[in-house]
């Protein structure tokens, strides 16, 4: 008989870890609704009116802006379908807009009696535009950027289109000296142009998860990515006039923001600092309404970020005076015609000064109150 030696398998020696202190688990954090503070947006849509009187509506929304007509060959009472939604970024709007063919023009007397001399910059998904300057046709079409200065009169007309809008304030630029001169009324193209669109693209696609605090980070990305896309493209073309220019008013501009809190800032020192005329200095200011009329919001501007210091002890008629106002009655109506609410509100709303939040709880901002308002 032959015995079979049967191995034993080596026993598995069992693991046991060792540790100076007691494991603790570190538990994820996630966001909770009540954290979040969701971003401002209006919507709008001719749905909501009878068909006869949708295009009038259309109209009165976009009056601030621009003036709008029907297609030569459209009939008054026809259906207009628009719809547009309106997202306040804190320093800059988005728009998403879809619309019925119309024409559109920001006529030299809608210019010269309003505020609003901001870039718009347009991203068409679908449909066609086109828009003239002193003459001057660009054609847009989805895949391109066009460019364009609220600043200057301008008209055009608009195929059934898709499309999602910027609109900018000057001084956003003026880290970079502004936008090229000759940006406005251009179509740009090319890769830097298509990540800019894709960055707008991944902003729409998230605007229901944005908080508040992402914002700064936002603007601050268009500003980049948008100078970065157009002065290369648009520089070669720029001439010694247009680039004159441009330094001129990021010298003017650093000048003034330097000096809003001396008695001495008027027309005529600008006009000293950079050494040119009062008329030439007229000419720069144009766009903005006037240096006085600069110089006016950049001080309420700088008063309003001093009220909404909560460490700032001072009384509301030393910030008037500290900011070149000669009493507090003239500042107390300056600040509410430029922003739609009192110094001392600034005050009782503990230090929040963002205007949405200000206004009375039963009054909705319209499309103009925040072109009005954007960047100061």
């Amino acid at each position: 008989m032959t015995r079979t030696k049967i191995e034993s398998a080596p026993e598995q020696s069992t693991f046991i870890e060792r540790r100076r202190w007691p494991r603790t688990l570190q538990v994820p954090f996630y966001e909770t609704m009540a954290d979040r503070q969701e971003l401002a947006s209006l919507p709008f849509s001719t749905a909501d009116s009878a068909p006869a009187h949708q295009f009038s509506a259309w109209q009165d929304h976009m009056a601030p802006l621009v003036d709008t007509y029907l297609p030569e060959a459209a009939r008054p009472g026809d259906c207009f379908a628009a719809k547009q939604t309106v997202w306040n970024l804190e320093g800059v709007l988005l728009i998403q807009q879809e619309t019925a063919p119309f024409r559109y023009e920001r006529s030299a007397e809608k210019v010269r009696f309003s505020a609003i001399d901001h870039w718009q910059i347009t991203f068409l998904r679908t449909g066609k535009t086109w828009t003239s300057v002193n003459g001057h046709v660009v054609e847009n079409e989805p895949g391109m950027m066009e460019i364009r200065a609220l600043g200057c009169p301008f008209y055009g007309r608009t195929i059934s289109a898709q499309s999602v809008t910027l609109i900018l304030p000057c001084d956003l630029f003026a880290d970079h000296g502004g936008l090229p001169g000759t940006s406005n009324n251009v179509v740009l193209g090319g890769a830097r142009v298509k990540l800019v669109s894709s960055y707008v693209s991944f902003l729409e696609a998230n605007l229901g998860r944005l908080t508040k605090d992402d914002l700064h980070g936002v603007r601050q990305q268009l500003e980049e990515m948008i100078f970065h896309s157009v002065a290369p493209l648009v520089n070669g073309q720029m001439n010694g006039d247009s680039a004159s220019e441009i330094g001129l008013m990021a010298k003017a501009r650093r000048f003034i923001q330097n000096n809003l809190g001396s008695p001495d800032l008027t027309p005529e020192a600008v006009s000293r600092e950079l050494a040119i005329s009062r008329t030439r200095l007229y000419e720069l200011f144009q766009a903005s309404g006037g240096v006085l009329n600069y110089i006016r919001r950049r001080r309420l501007l700088a008063a309003r970020a001093a009220l909404a210091d909560m460490s700032n002890g001072h009384k509301i008629a030393d910030i008037a005076s500290a900011f070149g106002f000669e009493s507090a009655a003239n500042f107390s109506r300056a600040f509410t015609h430029e922003f739609r609410y009192s110094p001392s509100e600034v005050r009782r709303h503990s230090g929040e000064c963002k205007t949405e939040h200000l206004r009375s709880m039963a009054e909705t901002p319209s499309f103009g109150d925040w072109l009005n308002t954007l960047g100061l």
